[in-house]
């Protein structure tokens, strides 16, 4: 068998009976298909079962990469297509799109083209425009795949399989595992589907915080090099702004504990007092900081906020050419060495 089709699928009664027509009306025929389902309440298992569809199986906890594995267990093709149940195929040689790329035996997968219906949202549109383009390409160091529209060889499935962990792009953290063993990734566009919601589900921000958060772990090392590049070229200034004089733990006050704790971190360039009189000036300075400012004792008031305190202060180390890029900002209230990070 050629190719075992996967389609997941949550209650896509609106979508899959025009997902499997077009399936079932490719040029190519040696496929099978195989639905993995995750307890969907409405009527698309009924849907299916108009359909030649053999395999039907059930998942309970819907994880993207583990919900695919679930199937790939059971295919018997060759080649595996991820299909979301949403999809639709624009033509009847969609299938046959997506094989012709593998004559290559360093291709490791292949994604298709994403388009968007008439309603779909102007966000949804936009991305879906802007990444899925008319010209194909061929990646080597690119991980973006996606698995609404994609196949791959089960045979490099069966060495790199879908992290079952992951909740969100199980595709891209596939593509940048083979990529780093030296298989290419193609981008396809004449094998095109429509996907009414786009790849970023219509800006759902829970959605985009897990994709960041598995995206820099998945670069850390990148990420981490070009944080620390930038860090080092910066003018990195903590201000610590203190209100009378200083409470003491142990006998040492708490803003020699703030002053230690910014003058021992790395990227710290100098550190600044903000104080409001003239005896707590002194003893910032006796305490090893780089500047002390006596600042306007209105700022001292019970209802005037820190936000304000920041400005005067940042106000006067310009005054004395001092241009910080990143303010560290440090309260004596955290002698643990709390940091709240502005970016100026």
């Amino acid at each position: 068998m050629k190719a075992s089709l996967i389609i997941r699928t949550k209650n896509e009664e609106r979508w899959i009976s025009a997902c499997l027509k077009s399936v079932f009306a490719q040029n190519e025929k040696d496929f099978e298909v195989i639905i993995v389902d995750n307890e969907s309440t409405d009527s698309t298992l009924f849907k299916v079962e108009q359909f030649p569809v053999e395999k039907i199986m059930h998942c309970r906890e819907y994880i993207p990469g583990k919900s695919l594995n679930l199937g790939i267990a059971k295919a018997e093709g060759e080649f595996i297509v991820c299909l979301s149940g949403h999809c639709i195929p624009t033509n009847e040689s969609w299938l046959k799109n997506l094989l012709k790329n593998f004559k290559d035996p360093k291709v490791a997968g292949v994604y298709g083209r994403q388009e968007p219906l008439s309603f779909t949202s102007p966000a949804d549109k936009r991305d879906l425009m802007l990444v899925f383009g008319p010209e194909r390409r061929v990646q080597k160091k690119d991980s973006f795949f996606h698995n609404a529209n994609s196949m791959i060889k089960k045979s490099v499935l069966d060495r790199f399989p879908f992290d079952d962990k992951v909740t969100n792009i199980e595709d891209r953290v596939w593509a940048q595992e083979v990529l780093n063993h030296g298989y290419k990734i193609i981008y396809e566009p004449s094998a095109s589907v429509y996907h009414y919601h786009g790849i970023h589900q219509d800006g759902n921000i829970q959605r985009c915080t897990n994709v960041v958060k598995i995206m820099e772990n998945l670069n850390k090392n990148t990420y981490d090099a070009n944080h620390m590049a930038m860090l080092e070229d910066m003018n990195v200034v903590a201000i610590i702004p203190i209100k009378g004089k200083s409470s003491s733990i142990g006998g040492v006050p708490l803003l020699q504990y703030a002053i230690n704790s910014a003058k021992m971190a790395k990227h710290i360039n100098s550190v600044v007092v903000s104080a409001d009189s003239d005896q707590t000036v002194t003893a910032a300075k006796e305490m090893g900081t780089d500047f002390a400012f006596l600042r306007d004792p209105s700022l001292s008031k019970d209802y005037v906020g820190l936000e304000k305190v920041y400005k005067y202060t940042l106000q006067k180390l310009e005054e004395s050419n001092i241009f910080p890029d990143i303010l560290v900002l440090l309260e004596i209230t955290y002698p643990s060495g709390t940091m709240v990070f502005s970016i100026i």
